[in-house]
């Protein structure tokens, strides 16, 4: 048996042996996973620099240890509340003196499959919504993330037993293996193609599966908002982690004739905010393999007939550190493969339009977006663009600030991924919410039972009576 398989097995046999963790055991848990986090900080930061060649302290601490240790926290707040039973109303015309209620109960055994982008915020607020929900976890890291993968196999025995959780190295082949574990529940983030083979293996063993994808996420600039104001928080989001966030702003559409002050605003903002793209504080792409990809994107556009606009001035790509500007991806046709998949990158496509239903039309056309951004101080029309453009999730005057609310569920919609975690949802979909009905001592359906003559007829037909 190899060692995934024993781990595997270990944590089953303890998720039988103990099947519910009262609320003092999972309460504890919480409380090491924090301190597993506080407590290695540093080191924690300086995995993921390596893993990423450059990644920005600042970076690494904004969108990674400060949200898992909220996300914990606000675990650790509500947990009692979640674990409490919730009282159902019960038809006392049938049922006279019958009770329901719904349970939470862990499911079993966790298995998370997780991405280097963001590893430790999602390791670890995916982490908590199992642990809160009394569950025990394996979490398969990226194999970009081999420095900090590392590290937290060898410090997570400090703070959990190995058959309550346990981190695993991913070596090439370890990820088909993992998804064909029959878990109890996997939660996968990544592309879309590979979530596709995740779910065809979970099927095999009938586990449910929450996936998050991605996808091209737009954001609508409305002719009246103001520009300056869109272009300092679209940029911003787009420079953060060189545009690697499954729920960055893949592309933007403003009004045509704001198109050329969009641009010169861009340039300033940029150049204000990102003078170096060499130095410490703007990060790496992630490996050759997607610096590659992102020199073909743009070549293939320009070579169409696309204009290239470098924000960052004279400051040009560099394969050796995976450093590459900003840039806007201008004048598109839909043949280019900026068009047709997510940039994943420093690259902005911008596109113009006069008319809001150009903007529904365009998006839905492709594959539902993870996030859409509008940017409207008109109320009815932020609440057009939300009823007729399906996403996973929306942040209107802003960007990826949805994400960050650990009361708000985060997921994805068709393409973009399906099921919900963060919050009470996160503690909900890591359960089983087991209804149970406990009968009365005395039970008025002794008298419905057959052969059925005239009283049961009565009896039927006033019922119906009272519910017509």
């Amino acid at each position: 048996m190899s060692s995934l398989d024993s781990l595997f097995a270990a944590q089953k046999a303890a998720a039988k042996s103990t099947p519910a963790a009262d609320y003092r055991q999972r309460r504890a848990d919480l409380l090491a996973l924090k301190r597993l986090l506080s407590e290695n900080q540093d080191a924690i930061v300086a995995a993921i620099n390596s893993d990423y060649g450059n990644r920005s302290r600042h970076e690494t601490m904004f969108a990674e240890i400060i949200p898992a240790l909220d996300g914990i926290n606000h675990c650790l707040h509500h947990l009692r509340g979640w674990m409490k039973p919730r009282h159902r109303p019960v038809d006392q015309t049938l049922f006279p003196g019958g009770s329901s209620r719904v349970i939470p109960q862990p499911l079993g055994v966790v298995g998370l499959i997780l991405p280097w982008n963001f590893p430790i915020n999602l390791a670890f607020l995916q982490l908590a919504a199992a642990i809160s929900a009394g569950n025990r976890v394996l979490a398969k890291m990226s194999e970009n993330s081999i420095a900090l993968s590392r590290l937290l196999k060898e410090i997570s025995p400090r703070y959990f037993p190995a058959e309550k959780l346990s981190f695993i190295e991913e070596t090439g082949e370890v990820g088909i293996a993992f998804s064909k574990l029959p878990f109890d529940l996997i939660i996968f983030t990544g592309s879309g193609e590979t979530g596709r083979k995740v779910m065809a293996s979970a099927s095999n063993n009938l586990t449910p599966v929450i996936l998050e994808l991605g996808g091209k996420s737009p954001a609508i600039i409305d002719p009246g908002y103001p520009l300056e104001k869109a272009v300092e928080r679209i940029m911003y989001a787009k420079q953060f982690n060189a545009g690697q966030i499954c729920t960055t702003v893949d592309y933007v559409f403003v009004d045509e004739a704001r198109k050329d002050q969009f641009v010169e605003l861009a340039r300033r903002w940029v150049q204000a905010h990102v003078p170096d793209i060499h130095g410490p504080d703007f990060t790496s792409v992630i490996d050759d393999r997607a610096y590659s990809r992102l020199v073909e994107t743009l070549e293939d556009a320009r070579s169409k007939g696309a204009t290239i606009v470098n924000l960052c001035g004279d400051q040009q790509a560099d394969a050796g550190t995976r450093k590459m500007p900003l840039q806007l991806v201008m004048d598109t046709t839909a043949d280019m493969q900026i068009r047709q998949r997510e940039s994943f990158g420093p690259l902005l496509m911008v596109l113009t339009y006069s008319d809001p239903q150009e903007v529904i039309d365009h998006v839905n056309a492709g594959g539902t977006p993870l996030a859409l951004y509008p940017f409207t101080n008109n109320r009815e029309l932020a609440k057009r663009y939300i009823d007729a453009i399906p996403s996973g999730g929306v942040t209107v005057n802003d960007t990826l600030l949805h994400v960050i609310q650990h009361d708000l569920p985060f997921g994805g919609l068709g393409e973009s991924g399906m099921g919900h975690y963060h919050g009470a949802e996160g503690f909900e979909a890591c359960s089983k919410m087991r209804p149970v009905f406990h009968q009365a001592r005395f039970s008025a359906l002794k008298f419905l039972a057959p052969p059925y003559g005239k009283f049961a007829s009565r009896v039927l037909n006033l019922l119906a009576r009272l519910k017509g």
